[in-house]
C-alpha cells in the first residue's frame, strides 16, 4: 500500500515536467540556466513543506489511536465483565448451589439496568421550563363476577341477580409529576392523576370507553420539617390503602372500611423529629365533604352544591401520628379526629364526625400488618355508611331524616418475596346499624337504603418481572346484608396485566 506521503512526492515528481513546460510556454525567450534552477530550487522547497506537514499529520494519527486504546482499556475496567456459563466458571462437581445464585445475580442485574434506564430517559418539559414527568399504567383487567355487582370492572357491593365476565382497559391512569421553584424558602412540587372510569361515551363504539375522570391531584411546599398543601385524596385519616391490580378505578376494600373517598383538602403538616431518630407528625386540614352516591327517587346524582356546602363550613380533620424507620415501609401508628356540619335547607341539619387509628407493622423482612379502623356518624361522604350519610323515610306529607351511626376498619397482611413478587391478604368490614336503619325503611326503599352491611375478603399476588411490567391474579369475596332481607354474596375473580411508565 502506497502511504499518504510517498504518493504526494510522486504526485509532485510527475507534475515537475509539466510546471517546467508551462513556465517555458509562457516565455517568449528560452530560459537562462539560472531561472531553472530557480524553478527546481522552488519546487524542491515545496515538496519539503508537503512532507513536513504530512508527518505532522501523521503523528497527530498515532496520538489519537493511543488515546483510543487507552480508553478502551478504562472502559473495560469500569463496565463488570459479561456473565460466564456455570460451566465454564466451575467444574462439573461444584457446589449444586452456585447456579441459582448466579441466577439470582442475573436477574439482580436485569432489574436494576431497567430501573437505571427509567431513571435516565428524557424528561417532559413543560412552559416553565422546570422539571415535568410523563407518568403512568396500562392496565388490562379480566373479570369473572359469580352474581350482580355495582361496577362490573371493579365491584364493591353485590346483590341478588345473574354473573357478568369480560375485560376492560378503563383502569388505565395517566399522570404527570412536577417539580417547582424554591418558594418561600421551600421547594415545591404538584402532580395530576386521571383515569378513564367516568361515564362511558354514547354510540356503538362507546360501551368499551369511558370518559377522562380526574383522580388525585396534589400541590405542595415542603420546608425542613413543615409542609403545606392543598390536594384532591382519600382524608389524611387514612394514609395507608391496600395492595391491588385489579381494583384501580376504585381503590381496593372501597366501601368495606377503607375510607378512600377522594376528595379536596388543603392543610399544612409538621414533622418533629426526637433525639432518637424517629418522628412524630402533626397533620391538620380544612375538607371539601362531597355527598354518597344518592338513590333516592326525584335527588339528582351529583347535586349542585354538597349538603356539607350547603352548611357553609368546612369539614375539619386532623391526625396525630409517630413513625420510626423507613416512611413508606417502617412502623407507623395514628389516631385522628374528624367533624363536618352539613345542612339541608332550613329543616334538616346533622354533623358528620369520626374517630380513627392506623397501623403499619414491620412483623419481619418479609411480612407486614396494616390497617386502619373508624367509629362515627355520617361517613358516607368519606367512602362508609353503606353508600349513606343517613336514612329518611317519606310518609305522606312528612319526611322524616336521622344520621347513620357507623363503625368499620380493614387490616392487611403482606408477604414480599424478594423484589419481583409478592402476596396481599385483606379484610374489611363497613358496617352501619342495622337498628337504626330498619326504622326508615318502606315499601318503595331501594337497595341501598336497605342495606347495612358490607365486607370484603380479598387475596391476591402480583409478580413484577421488569421495572416495567407488571402481573396479577386477584380473588375477591363480597358480602353485602340488608337491614331487612337475606345477605348477597359475590364471588369475583379477576387477572391484570399492566405496563408502566
Amino acid at each position: 500500500m502506497i502511504r499518504p506521503k510517498t504518493f504526494s512526492s510522486l504526485a509532485l515528481l510527475l507534475l515537475l515536467p509539466s510546471f517546467t513546460i508551462a513556465q517555458l510556454a509562457n516565455n517568449n525567450s528560452a530560459p537562462t540556466p539560472d531561472a531553472l534552477q530557480q524553478q527546481m530550487e522552488k519546487l524542491i522547497s515545496m515538496l519539503t513543506q508537503e512532507e513536513s506537514t504530512l508527518k505532522e499529520s501523521q503523528r497527530r494519527i498515532d496520538e489519537l489511536r493511543e488515546q483510543v486504546i487507552a480508553l478502551r482499556a478504562d472502559l473495560n475496567k469500569v463496565q463488570p465483565a459479561t456473565p460466564t456459563a456455570p460451566s465454564q466458571l466451575e467444574p462439573r462437581d461444584a457446589a449444586p448451589g452456585l447456579d441459582s445464585q448466579l441466577i439470582a445475580l442475573r436477574e439482580q442485574q436485569d432489574l436494576q439496568q431497567s430501573e437505571i434506564a427509567t431513571h435516565e430517559q428524557t424528561k417532559v418539559e413543560s412552559a416553565s421550563r422546570f422539571p415535568l414527568k410523563l407518568t403512568g399504567l396500562i392496565l388490562m383487567n379480566a373479570f369473572s363476577n359469580s352474581s350482580t355487582v355495582d361496577v362490573i370492572q371493579s365491584p364493591t357491593v353485590t346483590g341478588a341477580g345473574p354473573g357478568t365476565e369480560g375485560f376492560s382497559l378503563r383502569q388505565s391512569v395517566l399522570g404527570l409529576d412536577a417539580r417547582g421553584p424554591h418558594v418561600f424558602g421551600a421547594t415545591s412540587a404538584a402532580d395530576v392523576r386521571v383515569d378513564f372510569f367516568g361515564t362511558p361515551g354514547q354510540g356503538s363504539y362507546g360501551s368499551g370507553g369511558g370518559t377522562v375522570r380526574l383522580r388525585t391531584a396534589h400541590a405542595e411546599l415542603t420546608w425542613k420539617a413543615t409542609r403545606a398543601f392543598m390536594e384532591l385524596d382519600r382524608p389524611i385519616l387514612n394514609p395507608n390503602t391496600p395492595t391491588s391490580l385489579t381494583a384501580i378505578a376504585q381503590p381496593p376494600l372501597a366501601w368495606s372500611g377503607n375510607l378512600w373517598n377522594w376528595m379536596s383538602q388543603a392543610g399544612a403538616e409538621y414533622d418533629f423529629i426526637p433525639a432518637d431518630g424517629s418522628h412524630i407528625v402533626f397533620q391538620g386540614a380544612l375538607a371539601d365533604i362531597p355527598d354518597p352516591p344518592s338513590f333516592r327517587p326525584g335527588v339528582a346524582v351529583v347535586p349542585s352544591a354538597s349538603l356539607a356546602e350547603q352548611s357553609r363550613r368546612p369539614g375539619v380533620e386532623g391526625r396525630l401520628g409517630y413513625r420510626r424507620g423507613d416512611k413508606t415501609a417502617g412502623l407507623q401508628v395514628g389516631v385522628g379526629g374528624y367533624f363536618s356540619p352539613h345542612r339541608q335547607g332550613s329543616d334538616f341539619s346533622f354533623n358528620g364526625w369520626a374517630g380513627t387509628v392506623d397501623f403499619r407493622i414491620p412483623l419481619s423482612k418479609y411480612f407486614e400488618l396494616s390497617g386502619s379502623a373508624y367509629r362515627g356518624s355520617a361517613l358516607g361522604g368519606l367512602g362508609a355508611g353503606a353508600f349513606k350519610d343517613y336514612v329518611y323515610r317519606h310518609t305522606g306529607t312528612e319526611d322524616s331524616y336521622s344520621a347513620l351511626d357507623d363503625a368499620g376498619g380493614w387490616t392487611q397482611l403482606k408477604a414480599r418475596l424478594g423484589e419481583r413478587l409478592e402476596f396481599n391478604a385483606a379484610y374489611g368490614l363497613d358496617n352501619a346499624f342495622a337498628n337504626e336503619v330498619r326504622p326508615y325503611l318502606t315499601v318503595g326503599s331501594g337497595f341501598y337504603q336497605n342495606l347495612a352491611r358490607n365486607s370484603t375478603l380479598t387475596s391476591n399476588v402480583m409478580y413484577s418481572p421488569t421495572a416495567y411490567t407488571l402481573f396479577s391474579a386477584e380473588y375477591r369475596r363480597i358480602d353485602s346484608s340488608l337491614a331487612v332481607g337475606g345477605p348477597s354474596k359475590a364471588n369475583v375473580y379477576g387477572v391484570a396485566a399492566g405496563y408502566r411508565f
